[in-house]
């Protein structure tokens, strides 16, 4: 049998009831339309489910045994649109932020402030994603939105902010000679040009022209970069420098991620600061998607307002 719920629904206000025209007027039906209704679930049932008597109408035997049953699935199907609509809410209101490290610099508990103070019901849930995804789950959807370094492959696809610019350093082991270098220099810096002999670690070739970034190849005068190891997490970079695999660049804020237990990090001359951006997917319009792009500028500005000239 394919009985619809509506048909259960009608069957049960009636047997409730024990009257076709008051079940009618709570269902909010015609009379006639109802009967109908019945007697065709009767006929998929294959026997009568009331008695129609000139005064009464009576539960037949059949009647009996459905009546429990209908309820019963009536309450589950209530129970699922219950469910679908809160899963339906749970999605409106869920906001997935991706990311590869933790973006520290105060910035998530800022954004979260600002977003929740326009969509106070909303539910951002962070995702760690490999360093070989540089959209950070933006590209296959995984994410809603994003804190990403620049540059992004396939840039065209997103719009983002950029919430923090660093100039960007160079982690080496402690004993490294560039460290004693840096040490004796007015800066404490050392020059990029210095660093040309040594091994890199590099990010996943995933990561496309992001690894070519923190490679800084646009810096190396055409010289390939010696690559000494390929690193997908902080944690995975800390021990490559520690055991002395390579040398790698981080931005500035980063560098508590990478920088203990033997592993310094000095600044570095003659290459471009590091941009790290909140990002969405350009074609996306979803309230709390445009909500928390909207924060992240507005962080932005004021971070831009408070720091000193250069």
């Amino acid at each position: 049998m394919d009985v619809h719920g509506r048909d259960l629904r009608y069957f049960a206000a009636v047997a409730e009831e024990l009257n076709f025209t008051r079940a009618a007027e709570r269902l909010f039906v015609s009379q006639p339309a109802l009967s109908k209704q019945i007697r065709m679930l009767e006929k998929q049932v294959g026997a009568d489910l009331f008695h129609r008597e000139r005064r009464a109408v009576r539960l037949t035997v059949v009647g009996k045994a459905l009546l429990p049953h209908a309820r019963g699935m009536l309450a589950a199907w209530e129970a699922a649109e219950a469910a679908v609509e809160e899963a339906k809410a749970a999605e409106r209101h869920t906001l997935v932020i991706g990311m590869s490290t933790s973006p520290g610099r105060g910035l998530l508990p800022a954004l979260r402030t600002r977003l929740v103070s326009r969509h106070p019901h909303a539910r951002p849930v962070l995702r760690q994603v490999n360093w070989a995804d540089p959209s950070a789950g933006l590209a296959d959807g995984s994410s809603d939105v994003a804190f990403v370094w620049l540059p992004l492959p396939d840039g065209d696809r997103y719009r983002y902010a950029v919430v923090a610019q660093e100039p960007r350093l160079v982690a080496l082991p402690q004993g490294h000679p560039l460290a004693a270098r840096a040490a004796a220099d007015s800066e404490g810096a050392v020059d990029f040009t210095d660093l040309f002999d040594e091994p890199f670690l590099a990010l996943p070739s995933e990561a496309g022209p992001l690894r070519d970034y923190w490679l800084a190849l646009d810096a190396r005068d055409d010289r390939a970069p010696r690559i000494g190891g390929v690193v997908g997490s902080a944690e995975e970079t800390h021990e490559a420098v520690a055991n002395g695999q390579g040398v790698a660049l981080l931005a500035t804020g980063n560098a508590s991620l990478v920088v203990r237990d033997e592993v310094i990090a000095v600044p570095v001359r003659g290459i471009s600061p590091s941009h790290l951006a909140v990002a969405a997917r350009r074609d996306d319009e979803r309230p709390l998607v445009v909500a928390y792009l909207a924060a992240a500028a507005m962080v932005a500005a004021s971070t831009s307002r408070t720091e000193p000239p250069p």
